[in-house]
C-alpha cells in the first residue's frame, strides 16, 4: 500500500503574507519548496502527499493546483475558495476543479474572530456546494469554541465529508486531557468525520515533538475513530518548529506499530486514499 503524507505546505517566503503569531519568530520566514520536500519524503518511505493551503488565498490555491500537474509527488490539493461569499464561490470551484487535483476545501477559522464563523447562513450555503462537488471540508479548530461549531456544521450536514486537522488541537504540551478528549469523541460519532494523526502549529509553536507525550492522545484518536478514519500527516514545514521531518515521521509510524498491519497501511496511507478519492 502506498505511504501517504495528508498534509504538507509549501511557499516563498515574501511572494505572499503569512501572519505566523508572534512566539514563532522568523523560524518558518524562508523558501519552502517541493524540491526542500523531495529528499526527506525518500528518506522516510513516503510515496505522496496531499498539498493543503497555508493562506485563505485563491492565487495561493491556482499556484497549488499548477504545482499538482507538475511534481509528481503530489496526489492532491486542499484548497482554498471564499466560503462567507456563495456568489464568488461557486465559480471560483467551477475555474478550479479542472485545473488540478482538488481534493478539498479548508478556510484558517483560527484567524477568524467569530467563534461562530462556520455557522454562518452563507458559509453553509458554499459547504453545500462543495458537498454536490464531492469535495472534503477540512476543519481546523484552535480553540473549544471552533471546535463546538465544527460539531455543529458536521452533524447538520451529513452530506459533506468533514477531515478535522491535528487531531482537533489537544493539550498536549499542558499534559491536559478535557474539554479536548470530550469534544473529539463526540467528533468521532459523526460518521461523516474523519482525522489527521499530525501536530499543528498551536501545538509545535510551543512543544518539541515527543512520541512517548503524545502517544495517549494519538491513542484516544485511534481507539474512537478506527485506522479507517485516521490518516498520518507530517504538518510540514510548520512541524520544524517542533522537530524534523524524519523525526516527526517515525514518531507517527510508532503510535501505530502495536495496530494490526491491515490498519497501520489504512492509517499511512489507505485512509487517505479513499477519502481523496485518490
Amino acid at each position: 500500500m502506498p505511504v501517504v503524507d495528508c498534509h504538507q505546505h509549501f511557499w516563498t517566503f515574501g511572494k505572499r503574507a503569512h501572519k505566523f503569531p508572534p512566539s514563532v519568530g522568523t523560524r518558518l520566514d524562508v523558501d519552502f519548496t517541493p524540491e526542500d520536500l523531495r529528499p526527506q519524503l525518500v528518506q522516510a518511505g513516503v510515496d505522496s502527499t496531499i498539498l493543503v493551503q497555508s493562506l485563505n488565498d485563491l492565487d495561493e490555491t491556482s499556484e497549488y493546483l499548477d504545482l499538482s500537474r507538475e511534481i509528481d509527488y503530489i496526489a492532491g490539493v486542499v484548497g482554498w475558495v471564499p466560503l462567507a461569499d456563495p456568489a464568488v464561490c461557486a465559480p471560483a470551484l467551477e475555474s478550479l476543479m479542472p485545473r488540478g487535483k482538488l481534493v478539498g476545501i479548508r478556510h484558517l477559522i483560527a484567524y477568524e474572530p467569530n467563534p461562530e464563523w462556520l455557522l454562518q447562513p452563507t458559509v453553509r450555503e458554499s459547504l453545500g456546494f462543495l458537498a454536490k462537488a464531492n469535495l472534503v471540508f477540512e476543519a481546523i479548530p484552535v480553540n473549544d469554541e471552533q471546535f463546538e461549531s465544527v460539531l455543529t456544521v458536521a452533524r447538520e450536514m451529513p452530506e459533506l465529508k468533514f477531515v478535522l486537522n491535528h487531531m482537533g488541537n489537544p493539550p498536549v504540551p499542558e499534559g491536559g486531557w478535557e474539554p479536548w478528549a470530550t469534544q473529539i469523541a463526540r467528533a468521532a460519532k459523526l460518521r461523516n468525520m474523519s482525522v489527521k494523526l499530525s501536530a499543528g502549529l498551536a501545538l509545535v509553536m510551543k512543544w518539541q515533538w515527543s512520541t512517548a507525550e503524545v502517544r495517549r492522545y494519538a491513542d484516544h484518536v485511534l481507539d474512537l475513530f478506527s485506522p479507517d478514519r485516521v490518516m498520518a500527516g507530517s504538518n510540514w514545514p510548520v512541524v520544524v518548529l517542533g522537530g524534523t521531518f524524519n523525526e516527526v515521521w517515525r514518531g507517527i509510524t510508532e503510535l501505530v506499530s502495536d495496530l494490526m498491519p491491515s490498519e497501520q497501511q489504512a492509517v499511512l496511507g489507505g485512509t487517505a486514499r479513499r477519502i481523496y478519492q485518490l
